[in-house]
């Protein structure tokens, strides 16, 4: 059964959204948006965001809850790994380590309290966004006359996570970094046609084979293009590694595993989920606790690229993740919500942040621009649902 092309454009209006956007701050910059190294840095700059997005998108399935947490837990557990690493100068990976069982301590913590003890995820998660940056800036003081700590000799831990593949000059063509574009392309267009097979032979609604090729070429074209422009800037950037594993993962997780569906199926309706046999206890333990490593992750990443631990690490992160989901098309009721569309979120916000910097709007001004967005996505996905009944 093929799709309407009614529900193709709905399915496809934020990543229209995105083209124009681009095309609009490109006109906006004189160009300048399209160079090497703004490419680097918008992934580079974005990466926190992908990851916590990733999390924040597992647990607003399960009814559109959040975790207003994770911005000040960034800041803690980047003090407590620049103590690890530079006050008591601790082995890099053992200090990775540390910082990842005190996360999935804390992950655990939150997931009880939330799913087996009733506290509401916004009052839970509430109290950890008033008291984690606290005690980072704590950890700092104690330890830092100027209240941060330098991670800059840290080279192998910056190198794992801010560094660059395949290293060269700027402005020099990286042989083997577009050849890693090429391999993604290809890839991405076989696994096109592969689901579209799999959708028609069990007999779900695909796209027709018209819509399939044309999506495949652009998503192949954005993937080369993204790529020769990281080969001139230097190399792919190490974080862009774990930003790729961490959204194909969930991905795979979300779209392909039983465990991933329980989490649409708790969202759209908790009680008839319980009823049905799912454990949505254990749903919602998982959820904040999967939040929290990934939060661990986009603390290494953050630390990494700010060279840094400081008090106003992680600062507006969780109303970022936000963001991206809900203008990804992520409900705010729960039970609905893409992976890809996620990203497409995250990359649209990533797109406004860095184009209205270049255009040197005032920070005030690109909060309201953000605003204004993510009501818009409310918006469309609530009249969109209206329509639909």
């Amino acid at each position: 059964m093929k799709k309407s092309s009614k529900s193709i454009l709905k399915d496809n209006i934020m990543i229209i959204v995105l083209v124009v956007v681009y095309l609009f701050f490109m006109a906006g910059t004189k160009g300048s948006i399209f160079m090497p190294m703004n490419f680097n840095a918008l992934i580079t700059q974005n990466a926190y965001v992908y990851i916590l997005a990733c999390g924040m998108l597992m647990c607003m399935l399960t009814g559109g809850n959040i975790d207003l947490s994770c911005g000040s837990v960034v800041c803690l557990l980047g003090s407590i790994g620049a103590y690890f690493m530079v006050t008591k100068e601790m082995n890099v990976g053992v200090s990775i380590g540390l910082m990842l069982v005190i996360g999935a301590v804390y992950g655990v913590v939150l997931g009880f309290l939330i799913a087996y003890m009733n506290v509401p995820p916004w009052i839970a998660t509430l109290a950890g966004y008033l008291a984690f940056r606290g005690l980072g800036t704590q950890v700092l003081s104690a330890n830092s006359s100027t209240g941060s700590i330098s991670v800059k000799p840290i080279e192998t831990f910056l190198k794992i996570f801010s560094g660059k593949l395949f290293s060269t000059k700027l402005n020099v063509l990286n042989v083997p970094c577009l050849t890693v574009g090429i391999i993604a392309a290809v890839l991405v267009v076989l696994l096109n046609y592969t689901s579209r097979a799999s959708r028609l032979k069990k007999g779900y609604e695909a796209d027709s084979a018209t819509m399939v090729l044309v999506k495949s070429v652009v998503e192949a074209a954005a993937i080369l293009l993204v790529m020769y422009k990281l080969s001139m800037a230097g190399g792919i950037p190490t974080v862009l590694v774990w930003v790729v594993l961490v959204v194909l993962l969930y991905s795979f997780i979300t779209e392909k595993t039983t465990i991933g569906r329980h989490f649409y199926v708790v969202g759209g309706n908790r009680e008839a989920a319980r009823l049905s046999g799912v454990d949505t206890r254990r749903i919602m333990f998982l959820a904040y606790l999967n939040m929290a490593v990934l939060t661990v992750v986009t603390t290494w990443a953050v630390l990494a690229r700010f060279q840094a631990a400081n008090s106003t690490a992680g600062t507006n992160y969780e109303m970022d993740a936000i963001s991206a989901c809900v203008v990804g098309g992520v409900s705010a009721y729960g039970g609905e919500g893409k992976i890809m569309g996620m990203v497409v979120g995250a990359t649209l916000i990533g797109v406004i942040n860095l184009g209205m910097s270049l255009m040197n709007i005032d920070a005030n001004y690109q909060k309201v621009v953000k605003g204004v967005v993510l009501l818009g996505a409310v918006a469309f996905d609530i009249i969109s649902k209206r329509r639909a009944k």
